[in-house]
């Protein structure tokens, strides 16, 4: 199967494991960190052009109903993991991608690294700052898909330091090659976005990667340009839903205090600040009508974001966790567009290097969904190619220490 079309297989349907997988020495751990949408299992499918990563679903109630099954045949190190299609008969190829060493080691405060940050793909994720205050009380206000206030001070430790994050950086850098940590913290008042400014500083100053912050709008559109200062090279912005109506049912903590409006004009602020291609604007697709989710995916390739569009997983824990599992042939339509949106708007995507996100389908990765590929778009392709080349000087820089 096309690998693009596979991964989003595997996203709405999830897998079940066959007793011949040996995931305990094979496979990176699940540990339900950040918002939790990425506590499935990590790997890799073949595709034409690279792999495609992605985080399968597998604890899941949907999942245990899966006609994907992973299957590991032969043993040791002499071992191949297959996913399994049982009721098509199709046989696919995966590699799990091995935990690094660097998870158990401490850092100098003694905590477990992998309570720090995570590889979710080929980038370090990792939530900085305390529990979001839309999880206060009974936790009536926060996302329904999201599980942040049970997650963080368990398996994610809270209130990490600047020395953790930059030690913990500097060991998956070193070790698994990480050029990207992406920054992501709840909601804490007006001064959400100040509280990450000593760990941007930090990780550019003494680890010396591409640094991206995912947090909530300011209202004070002036501390963007302190955060470019500082060196941030990614800013995302999670809006959800463009559905207004299902914006404010699933999302009320941020309807309320936030609204709508105000992470739209965020995006569109920051996207021409930072430049064409820096910044996304997350949604949700699965959710609300397909036409809603196509007008925002077009709105935001419109101002020159990319859109970064998660295949709704009903988490375990979250006020959706009963809610069924997209259909992949509509999942199928929402990623063809992503790529198409990027093309017909100009937006730069796989631009980065080693930066492979398993949470969603990558733009880039989309475009393997166009199997018979016109002139613009063969054209538009070309153009990403040439752009990767003539950036290679840019990030290189970017991606040195700025001081001892």
């Amino acid at each position: 199967m096309n690998a693009a079309r596979m991964t989003i297989e595997l996203f709405c349907r999830g897998a079940r494991i066959d007793g011949s997988c040996e995931l305990e020495k094979d496979a990176r751990s699940i540990r339900r960190t950040r918002a939790g949408l990425g506590s499935g299992l990590e790997l890799c499918v073949r595709g034409r052009r690279k792999e495609h990563w992605v985080n399968v679903p597998i604890v899941e109630e949907f999942a245990k109903r899966s006609p994907y099954v992973l299957v590991k045949q032969g043993s040791d190190e002499g071992g191949h993991y297959y996913i399994v299609d049982t009721a098509g008969g199709v046989v696919t190829a995966v590699r799990i991608p091995a935990e690094p060493a660097w998870y158990s080691r401490l850092t100098s405060t003694g905590r477990e690294m992998a309570q720090i940050g995570v590889l979710q793909g080929t980038y370090l994720g990792i939530y900085v700052g305390g529990v979001c205050a839309f999880w206060a009380g009974k936790g009536l206000d926060a996302c329904g898909f999201c599980t942040t206030g049970k997650n963080v001070g368990d398996a994610d430790a809270p209130h990490k330091t600047v020395d953790e994050v930059v030690e913990t950086a500097l060991a998956a850098k070193e070790e698994s090659g990480v050029t990207f940590v992406h920054m992501n913290t709840g909601y804490a008042g007006d001064s959400t976005l100040e509280g990450v400014f000593p760990y941007v500083r930090a990780l550019k100053d003494r680890v010396g990667c591409l640094v991206g912050v995912q947090s909530t709008p300011s209202r004070d559109l002036s501390r963007y340009e302190k955060l470019k200062e500082l060196g941030a090279d990614h800013l995302s912005f999670c809006y959800e839903f463009q559905d207004p109506d299902v914006f404010e049912r699933w999302c009320p903590g941020k309807a309320r205090t936030l609204g709508q409006d105000a992470y739209l004009r965020a995006l569109e602020h920051c996207s021409k600040l930072f430049g064409r291609g820096t910044c996304s604007g997350e949604i949700i697709a699965g959710i609300e009508p397909i036409e809603s989710t196509l007008e925002a995916i077009d709105w935001i390739a419109s101002v020159g974001a990319f859109p970064t569009v998660c295949i709704f997983r009903p988490t375990v824990g979250s006020r959706m966790e009963h809610l069924p599992s997209p259909d992949p042939a509509e999942m199928e339509v929402v990623m063809r567009a992503v790529w198409d949106a990027c093309r017909r708007h100009l937006v730069p995507v796989g631009m980065a290097p080693n930066v492979e996100v398993s949470l969603v389908v990558n733009p880039e990765d989309a475009a393997d969904l166009v199997e018979h590929p016109g002139a613009a778009d063969i054209a538009w392709r070309a153009a990403l190619a040439v752009g990767r080349v003539a950036a290679k000087p840019m990030f290189a820089r970017r991606m040195r220490p700025r001081s001892p």
